[in-house]
Order: structure tokens, then C-alpha cells, then sequence
């Protein structure tokens, strides 16, 4: 009789485990074919449409395009750019990531004040026209390798120093990038947490955005996305283009080398 109860009391306990494990599988499965649901008409495209209506549009007050408008692969060439960026560029002596580049670029070539440009919230005015115009460019190196330079030694000390704010606890919480980013295997309610210190995987991370953000019905991209994980360290906001946020991405961007872009995507 006891040898019974025990086998029930074995066989109920592998059963619970066994649908604990199932449970959670299913959670994980149920996240991707809602994802892949959302992708099926990404509001994204919408976004991309106009940034391209932008780039070739004469604006400013030089009432000129964006046709000429290096981002690393020379004047006027997009596909590929992306999945390069940030980059060192000599002709502004500094490191920048795509969003800073399209502004020197409309300040350059149109005649935007860029300084005016950086104090705009997202999604208001200009701040809007430039997330459209880095839709349209992530478009266009979309199933693209990334593959950031490193030869500049400017290029190499922006990675070691997204290394260092990547792993720097701070905030009321004592929080870091890498508190949720650092390791394998972590989970935030239903959702992966992916490793961001190596090569995520093709679309994961660094490779999905920017992307149209469903909770919101906002398109974010890269420095709104990094301000936001900043606003959950309890960090203040840092100016937009700043040399933080560029750092980091370049840290992260160098870590996803390798991978292949599926931005602009689209997110809870």
C-alpha cells in the first residue's frame, strides 16, 4: 500500500513538472505567433513609406533633399549604411549613430537648426521626420550583416566605453544595462531577455530596431529605445546624440556582428 501512494505521490509530482514545462514552452511559443501575427501588416511600413517621401523631398530652408547625404557608404548610397552604424565620420570629427548623422545631414544640406532639432521631444515635429527617415534606411539593409567598423581609434575606445556604461550600476534600484542584458536564460514576465553582451542572433536586439512599438503606438527608434532603459535605471534622460548613447549602441552594435537586421520590426 505504501509503495503505492508513493508511486502516485512520484507520478503527481512528475506530472506538475511536466505541465509546468509545457506551460512555459506554450507561453513561449504563444509570444512568437503573436509577434509574427503583429509583423503581418507592421504599422512600420507606413514609417518607412514616408521617410523614403523625405529623403528624396526638397526641404528646409535650402529647399534641398537628403539624396546627398553620406551615411558611410558615400553620398546618396542607403542600402547597406545600417547595418555600419555608428561609424567614425571625418567630416564631423566624432563618432554617430543614424539618427545623429540624419541630423547633421539636414542641417548640412537643408539648413535645420540641429540644436533645435535634439530639444524636440520624439514624435513631435522634426524628431518624427527623423525616426521616419531611420525607418527608410534600416529598411533598406534589412536581411543585411551587421558589421561595424573598428579600424578608427575613435570607433574602438566608443565600444570599450558602451562596455563600461553597459555594465555601470546606478540609479535608485542599483541597476545596469546588464541586469537584465548580461547573461543566457533570463525572462521578463513572458518575454526572453536576450544575452546582449555576444552575437543575440539575427533579428534579436540590437538588430530589431527601430521598430513600431504596439503598447504605445509610437515608432521608437535606437535612442529613444536606450533612453528608455535608462528611464528604468532611474536614470535622468540624456540629451539626444549624446556620446553615452552612442557609445552604447556601438558596444552593442559590434556585439551583434554577424547578425542579420530584420529592422524596422515591430515590438509589444
Amino acid at each position: 500500500m505504501k509503495g503505492t501512494v508513493a508511486c502516485l505521490v512520484l507520478g503527481l509530482g512528475l506530472g506538475v513538472a511536466a505541465t509546468g514545462a509545457f506551460a512555459q514552452k506554450s507561453a513561449t511559443q504563444s509570444i512568437e505567433e503573436y509577434r509574427a501575427m503583429l509583423a503581418d501588416g507592421n504599422p512600420a511600413d507606413l514609417f518607412e513609406a514616408k521617410g523614403e517621401v523625405l529623403w528624396k523631398q526638397k526641404r528646409g530652408p535650402k529647399n534641398a533633399s537628403l539624396e546627398a547625404c553620406d551615411l558611410g557608404k558615400g553620398p546618396g548610397v542607403v542600402k547597406g549604411a545600417f547595418v555600419e552604424l555608428p561609424r567614425y565620420f571625418a567630416d564631423v570629427g566624432k563618432m554617430q549613430d543614424l539618427e545623429t548623422r540624419l541630423v547633421s545631414c539636414m542641417e548640412r544640406l537643408q539648413g535645420f537648426n540641429a540644436a533645435e532639432i535634439a530639444k524636440t521631444p520624439f514624435g513631435r515635429g522634426e524628431q518624427a521626420n527623423v525616426t521616419a527617415l531611420a525607418t527608410y534606411v534600416a529598411a533598406e539593409s534589412r536581411g543585411l550583416q551587421f558589421n561595424l567598423p573598428q579600424a578608427h581609434a575613435m570607433e574602438k575606445s566608443y565600444y570599450e566605453a558602451g562596455k563600461r556604461l553597459f555594465f555601470m550600476r546606478g540609479g535608485t534600484h542599483d541597476f545596469a544595462c546588464a541586469s537584465c542584458h548580461g547573461e543566457d536564460g533570463k525572462r521578463i514576465r513572458l518575454q526572453d531577455l536576450p544575452n546582449l553582451t555576444k552575437n543575440p542572433g539575427d533579428g534579436v536586439g540590437f538588430a530589431a530596431w527601430p521598430a513600431y512599438r504596439v503598447s504605445n503606438g509610437e515608432m521608437w527608434g535606437m535612442q529613444l529605445r536606450l533612453n528608455d532603459c535608462l528611464r528604468q535605471q532611474r536614470f535622468p534622460y540624456p540629451e539626444f546624440g549624446s556620446d553615452a548613447l552612442t557609445a552604447i549602441s556601438t558596444y552593442l552594435g559590434v556585439n551583434s556582428k554577424g547578425a542579420k537586421s530584420i529592422a524596422p520590426s515591430i515590438k509589444r
